[in-house]
């Protein structure tokens, strides 16, 4: 711990920003000390982002005051941001697909002479950035190549590259299973052992009472308070952050699961994608919740992609007892799958589209007619849709890109549900997803389920897959190693068999 006598690394006072008539921000005050991790805690829409945006120099404040180092603070770019000693690593990622491991952590600092990058250069020094921070990265490969979790990875080394006395970490562990997260917060320790100060968001509670030494709510773009983690507790904590209090996280289950005889609703015998995944076998009742858990590198992901037609792979897949091809995403939705993806920027939006586009757009043809739209029906669709999931939006004609990232994963959510699927394919449903929207998406789906929905829920978090799944396959290595009933299982025995130590 750093003296704490010491003068504020960073302040803010007053901070505001408005976008047009829309407030984003009402009022900022916190202050962050040196070789402190100071979490800032508040649900999706609460301002954190914008805030972060603001420190960063991507935004301008439209008033108020910050001073870094003492010294009034005002960027006018991310690239004046690190100059002044400022890294952030953003919850979305901004990496170049088309380039390597190590271009993407150096871009635009890649080590030249005369106008020519050395590639050697820029190879070692990222290397030695990588093996520093002990990530379990390859910097030749390609970031399009790499799952979502390694992506992650590569964008936690890029932020770090800076040298900073400021390190800001936006949901940083989004995409990472416990065993990975613990290589950040390693990371974590040696930054504020070194005296920098780290700025924390995230909504993962075991993450924020294991980390913080400050922690600052907020809610509705306006600071709450400032506690110190050993102060206070998650129960009171929640109460603040969301303004009321909070039930149990995961809601029971609406109707007991039947033991049954019967047909499975989805069924897969065999599926094997040769590099990837192979003899993946398993099958989901109706009204049953199967979680997926694996470390990166597992090929859950990769499993969810094929059985939605995004990727080719052997295998049989029965849909209610019918062999079912599944070419491509239409023929999916036609026979009444759905697919929350991994990474909505890329895969589950259109960011310049609307509200409104975005949620119908899977089911168009439930709101047509001889090939005409419905515009009235199509606009009752996704309000209906936005108020059931509490989406937080200006409008349904708001464009999705501008909305906070938990909102984002909503519209994904909604776009689904409006197609009533017979199985639903969750795919890390609450990446970036603050606590009280949590509590509604694990009620949704519970309803879901209830209402005799198949789910498959793939998630990094384990507390979820405990809290929601009635069984849990387990995935190592491209292999199922196990299929095992929750109420059986312990979170020790199912790490032993994703890590390849059960006996």
């Amino acid at each position: 711990m750093s003296n704490t006598q010491q003068p504020p690394i960073l302040s803010l006072s007053k901070v505001a920003k408005h976008f047009g008539p829309v407030t984003a921000l009402k009022r900022m005050d916190f202050q962050v000390e040196r070789g402190r991790v100071h979490t800032l805690l508040g649900e999706n829409g609460a301002g954190k982002s914008t805030l972060m945006k603001i420190l960063a120099g991507v935004h301008s404040l439209s008033a108020g005051e910050m001073r870094l180092r003492g010294k009034p603070y005002a960027p006018a770019t991310p690239q004046d941001a690190a100059r002044s000693g400022l890294a952030i690593v953003f919850q979305e990622l901004s990496l170049c697909n088309n380039l390597s491991v190590a271009e993407n952590i150096l871009a635009t600092r890649e080590p030249s002479r005369l106008g020519w990058i050395s590639d050697a250069k820029l190879v070692a020094r990222a290397k030695a950035l990588v093996d520093d921070l002990g990530l379990p990265i390859n910097v030749h490969a390609k970031v399009g190549d790499l799952s979502m979790a390694q992506r992650q990875l590569v964008e936690i080394a890029k932020g770090l590259s800076h040298d900073a006395d400021v390190v800001i970490l936006d949901e940083p562990t989004s995409s990472l299973s416990d065993s990975e997260a613990e290589i950040l917060f390693r990371i974590i320790d040696r930054l504020t052992e070194r005296g920098k100060a780290v700025i924390y968001i995230s909504h993962r509670m075991e993450e924020i009472m294991r980390l913080s030494d400050d922690i600052t709510v907020v809610r509705d773009g306006e600071y709450i308070t400032t506690l110190k983690k050993d102060e206070t507790t998650t129960s009171e904590l929640i109460s603040l952050m969301v303004g009321r209090p909070m039930e149990s996280m995961f809601p029971p289950r609406l109707a007991e699961l039947k033991e049954s005889s019967t047909t499975p609703m989805f069924s897969v015998q065999g599926l094997t994608r040769p590099g990837e995944f192979s003899d993946i076998s398993f099958d989901v009742s109706a009204g049953e919740i199967l979680g997926f858990f694996g470390l990166i590198g597992s090929g859950r992901s990769e499993i969810m992609n094929a059985l939605f037609g995004m990727r080719s792979a052997a295998g049989q897949v029965r849909l209610a007892g019918e062999v079912v091809q599944l070419a491509d995403a239409s023929d999916a939705i036609k026979k009444g799958l759905g697919f929350v993806t991994e990474n909505r920027k890329e895969q589950g939006l259109v960011l310049n589209q609307t509200v409104r586009a975005n949620i119908t757009m899977a089911s168009l043809s439930k709101i047509s007619a001889g090939g005409v739209l419905k515009s009235a029906e199509e606009r009752r669709q996704a309000s209906d849709e936005v108020r059931r999931l509490g989406v937080r939006t200006h409008s349904i004609e708001t464009v999705v890109g501008t909305l906070s990232g938990g909102n984002q994963q909503k519209v994904v959510l909604a776009k689904w549900l409006a197609t009533r699927p017979r199985v639903l394919i969750l795919d890390e449903p609450t990446r970036g997803v603050d606590v009280g929207a949590k509590f509604e998406i694990y009620r949704l789906i519970r309803q879901l389920a209830a209402e005799g929905t198949a789910i498959i829920m793939v998630s990094s978090e384990l507390p979820e897959i405990f809290g929601m799944a009635d069984r849990i396959a387990v995935m190592a290595e491209g292999h199922l190693a196990a299929i095992l009933p929750v109420a059986e299982s312990t979170p020790e025995k199912v790490m032993a068999h994703a890590t390849g130590q059960h006996a």
